[in-house]
């Protein structure tokens, strides 16, 4: 039966230390989310995890409830160390971060309300926002790549995403129905089509 994970890497972090190390300057690159940082972070820079092993993560991390990337970190360390690592990865996601937002709030807190700086700071964070938005969309571009191996092949995988963007982006359907009702047909019909494909080996083992 195909899988996504075809390529293992060999690269993992050699300490609990190291780990939180990288899920903090993890969460100290984004602003809104680290989803579009945190496949560079793991599969390029570190090589922690291949692009088809970072897909099936985000995966299941969508699926659960709670902020994706802090499931998403949690299962990283879980996958190294167990429950101390998905601890310590959730941590470095955390401790930092939370310190810096409570020491940006006290500072915005303490202009004015009516004042230029307040304007310039709307300003600044609506900016902010319009990167963070090319960054998800170059990461979803990036993340496009192992759908190729997947067993329903292209065209159908890009018209189950259009789908889901039509229903979210068109139709405001709420998140729960898109991914009962799209991601359970999905399920299924991956399940069908590797039902009808031969298990590896079984055409040699007839030319035999």
């Amino acid at each position: 039966m195909p899988e996504l994970s075809t390529t293992v890497t060999s690269e993992r972090p050699a300490s609990l230390w190291e780990l939180f190390v990288a899920c903090t300057c993890l969460a100290m690159q984004g602003f809104g989310g680290v989803i579009a940082v945190a496949q560079r972070e793991f599969c390029v820079r570190r090589h922690w995890l291949t692009p088809a092993q970072f897909l099936e993560m985000l995966n299941t991390a969508q699926v659960l409830p709670g902020a994706n990337v802090c499931n998403l970190t949690g299962m990283v360390g879980d996958r190294f160390f167990g429950w101390r690592g998905a601890f310590v990865a959730l941590a470095g996601m955390l401790v930092l971060p939370m310190a810096g937002m409570l020491l940006v709030a006290w500072a915005i807190a303490l202009v004015p309300a009516q004042s230029s700086a307040q304007d310039l700071i709307q300003g600044a964070l609506r900016g902010i926002t319009i990167v963070a938005a090319g960054q998800i969309m170059g990461t979803v571009l990036r993340l496009a790549a192992p759908l190729k191996q997947h067993p329903l092949k292209g065209p159908t995988c890009v018209a189950l995403v259009a789908l889901a963007f039509a229903m979210s982006a068109f139709l405001r359907w709420p998140l729960i129905w898109v991914l009962l009702g799209l991601g359970s047909a999905s399920c299924l019909l991956t399940y069908a089509t590797l039902r009808r494909q031969p298990p590896h080996g079984g055409t040699q083992g007839q030319g035999s």
